[in-house]
């Protein structure tokens, strides 16, 4: 556990008819199996989060720097990537219902997993405070809609719904994941109904003005997109029935609903129908706009449900993770985290996306690497006497972002967020393996001594 307030077992068992408000997110205990929801529901909150708008802004940015079809098998080798972490960490959180940084504890240890939960809790802030000041960017770009104004409703309609909690996620994830499919096919008709699909498939790329320019780099991308969340998946899986049922949830999110995403906004790129790909890459809402008052009006409540998903999710897993911290709820965080963000956003601190990027590229992967095989495949950490501080996995975290940094600046050509997890995950179990014999290699000893005496 990472806080010292009491909680009574009452407190934790409410009626499944309270009121929203007041339903408990189990913030400091594992979520007991009578509040355990469906495979369908989970899948919900993960299957909207990444189907948004910004990642098909990702995946047009991918393929105008490497033509269509590189950039299609980066997008797909970074959902892999992503769906084997994720989906183990998910894993995890089925079979022990518990969140993120209670599972961390395990691993770095009571105090230590402070440092971990803090460092991703205010990350996933830096993601809520981007994805608010893109609302307003996005409707001032596409309508001339004053952004400081958008900016600040957009905020404030986040943070509400975040403060429902897990049943608002659910949600709205139902509602803007067939939103976007809805509108992503009909932008995608509109920009090839002229060429049709020949032009897309031949589709080179530029490369001029262009960030993704290797395989490598544009699967960090995909990678580092959702690395922060999908790295505190617990946060949302930990609902789940169990294990099996986790993977599934996972799964919805990556491959499927990311895949689409990205993919839509690969197809707009290279049929031709992006403003600024270089920038904004496959942002299909000026496409709609142009056709129409009927989907100028979709579009604009598309911006708030799509943005406002993965919005609320991000300070859901901040609010969350700094609970645990604080000892305080995950209700009075958002508030508190919210206005925080809402203030970044404001500030247009947000726009520094690409440094964002690259920090998160290098430094998370790490860290579930390293959760994945203490808890996972050395299977140690639930016979493990409980810490307060542990070494080991600290170690090999820096290890593996090392090795990230250095392929970042050295090699380019590969994917640093790949390069953290493989180093972080070797390094771990080396270094378990060699603590291992150490103890057992003092068990002995102290056996011999015992004996003689």
């Amino acid at each position: 556990m990472t806080t010292s307030r009491p909680i009574s077992a009452s407190s934790h068992t409410p009626p499944r008819d309270e009121p929203l408000h007041l339903e408990s997110e189990f913030e400091d205990q594992p979520v007991p199996q009578s509040h355990r929801r469906s495979t369908l529901s989970i899948s919900a909150v993960w299957f909207g989060f990444p189907m948004v708008l910004t990642c098909a802004i990702f995946g047009g940015t991918i393929v105008y720097g490497l033509g269509f079809w590189k950039g299609v098998l980066a997008i797909v080798v970074g959902n892999a990537v992503l769906f084997g972490y994720v989906g183990a960490l998910s894993y995890l959180a089925g079979k022990t219902g518990k969140n993120f940084a209670l599972s961390a504890a395990e691993t770095f240890g009571q105090h230590g997993s402070k440092i971990v939960t803090g460092f991703l809790a205010t990350v996933v802030i830096g993601w809520f405070a981007f994805q608010t000041g893109l609302t307003g960017a996005t409707l001032n770009l596409s309508l001339g809609w004053n952004e400081t104004l958008i900016v600040l409703i957009a905020g404030l309609l986040y943070i509400g719904v975040t403060f429902i909690g897990i049943r608002a996620l659910t949600v709205i994830g139902m509602i803007a994941a067939p939103l976007f499919i809805v509108l992503g096919v009909t932008a995608v008709f509109l920009v090839t109904r002229d060429d049709g699909w020949g032009a897309i498939a031949s589709y080179e790329g530029t490369g001029t003005g262009a960030t993704v320019l290797s395989i490598g780099a544009a699967v960090t991308v995909v990678v580092a997109s959702f690395i922060d969340s999908g790295t505190m998946t617990a946060d949302f899986t930990r609902w789940s029935k169990g294990g099996k049922e986790a993977v599934i949830a996972a799964f919805s999110a990556f491959p499927v609903a990311n895949l689409i995403a990205m993919l839509t906004g690969a197809v707009i790129v290279a049929a031709g129908g992006a403003l600024n790909p270089a920038t904004d890459g496959g942002d299909f809402l000026p496409i709609l706009v142009d056709h129409g008052a009927i989907l100028t009006v979709l579009a604009v409540i598309f911006v708030f449900v799509n943005l406002g998903s993965v919005c609320s999710h991000c300070l859901y897993n901040g609010a969350v993770g700094w609970s645990q911290l604080v000892g305080s709820r995950m209700r009075i965080l958002t508030l508190v985290l919210g206005a925080l963000g809402l203030a970044i956003a404001l500030a247009g601190v947000w726009s520094h996306f690409p440094t964002w990027l690259n920090l998160l590229g290098i430094f998370v992967p790490s860290i579930g690497a390293v959760v994945i095989v203490d808890q996972l495949l050395t299977r140690r950490a639930s016979s493990r006497r409980a810490a307060t501080l542990r070494a080991e996995p600290f170690a090999a975290w820096i290890i593996g972002a090392a090795c990230a940094y250095a392929t970042h600046h050295w090699a380019p050509q590969l994917s640093e967020a790949v390069a953290g997890m493989v180093c972080a995950a070797v390094a771990y179990l080396l270094i378990d393996m060699a603590s291992g014999r150490r103890s057992t290699a003092e068990n002995a000893d102290s056996t011999v001594s015992e004996v003689v005496a």
